[in-house]
């Protein structure tokens, strides 16, 4: 993403938020020094994304740090706010580790978005590396800056591989109920200058048995244990399309958003949101007054129908049980 548009900036005790309901037609931000305020715009989505929902976190604590609020209350008002993305516990437990002085949260909080950055370029590099010159791939939801506070995850295998010089076109999913293919990922794309085409999500699976895609490329809220992902909700038809037609399906995610401790994807806390987001659209009201609606932000893609997973420490293969465990041990030891 250019450098003038960056999802979050902390300076002088204010965490600056890119409103992300607001794009693409309006680039606005939220000022906050209040904990409680991020925790809001982590919860209405006005910012989102798995790594950037945990750098905020992590600078809402130092935010209390600064206050003197008492951390443990701070930290479980944050990891209340989005249960499945488990990147922003794992930021959480870090800055509890931190020490309550504002200084050592304020540069720990730092080095977990300076990491981010640094995971997030590797990530596009292992990624880019998959994708082949000329190749129409596809992705799901939103992966790029906006997600991460770096470069991206998918979307940065996607932009990586642009720079260097592969001719890559992207089918971007627009990602219902909330659009964050059609109004994030597009919006990123269209700034960098990447050949895309929008499309429902409802006709990804027939472009695929059409060989309309070499690709797949996804993010990832949760990772369990045995390589089962949690990801924005539509991600496991895909997975069963490209199962079914041959083509690969990765995963691109920082080994932050691995959760070692639980063992698969049937231990993963699936968020439901309110019901209005199904139920209307830009605000108005498009099914009948009685009805109702179930609104899973997210569903969990069995490791069996995964080809790889990509992180800054490699690309993993099966089994991932195996490779899981070797990541993870190699993220501890640094």
């Amino acid at each position: 993403m250019p450098t003038d548009v960056t999802p979050v900036t902390f300076a002088g005790g204010v965490l600056r938020i890119l409103d992300q309901r607001a794009l693409p037609h309006d680039v606005r931000y939220i000022e906050t020094r209040d904990p409680a305020g991020v925790a809001a715009a982590i919860r209405t989505l006005a910012v989102r994304g798995a790594p950037l929902i945990g750098i905020a976190a992590a600078y809402a604590m130092a935010l209390g740090a600064r206050r003197g609020d008492e951390p443990a209350a701070t930290a479980s008002m944050l990891v209340a706010t989005r249960p499945t993305a488990v990147n922003l516990r794992w930021a959480v437990e870090r800055m509890l580790s931190a020490g309550r002085d504002a200084a050592s949260a304020e540069a720990e909080a730092a080095r977990i978005h300076d990491e981010q950055r640094a995971s997030d370029a590797r990530c596009g590099e292992h990624g880019a590396s998959l994708i082949p010159d000329g190749a129409t791939v596809l992705t799901h939801c939103n992966t790029g800056a906006l997600a991460t506070g770096g470069g991206g995850t998918a979307l940065a295998a996607i932009t990586t591989a642009h720079a260097q010089g592969k001719r890559v076109e992207v089918l971007v999913d627009e990602t219902r109920p909330l659009l964050q293919g059609a109004r994030l990922t597009a919006w990123e794309l269209a700034r960098a200058g990447i050949p895309h085409r929008v499309i429902a999500d409802g006709a990804a699976a027939g472009i695929i048995a059409r060989g309309g895609a070499a690709a797949i490329l996804v993010g990832a809220d949760r990772i369990a244990a045995n390589g089962d992902v949690a990801n924005k909700v539509g991600t496991y038809g895909l997975a069963l399309a490209a199962r079914a037609h041959g083509v690969p399906m990765y995963v691109v995610a920082p080994v932050s958003t691995i959760d070692a401790a639980t063992a698969s994807g049937g231990g993963i806390d699936i968020e439901q949101r309110d019901e209005d987001e199904v139920l209307a659209f830009a605000g108005s009201r498009v099914a009948a007054d009685r009805s109702r609606a179930l609104n899973p932000a997210f569903d969990v893609t069995p490791a069996a129908l995964v080809t790889a997973i990509v992180t800054e420490r490699g690309i993993l293969r099966p089994p991932y049980g195996a490779a899981i465990a070797s990541a993870t041990r190699e993220a501890v030891a640094r």
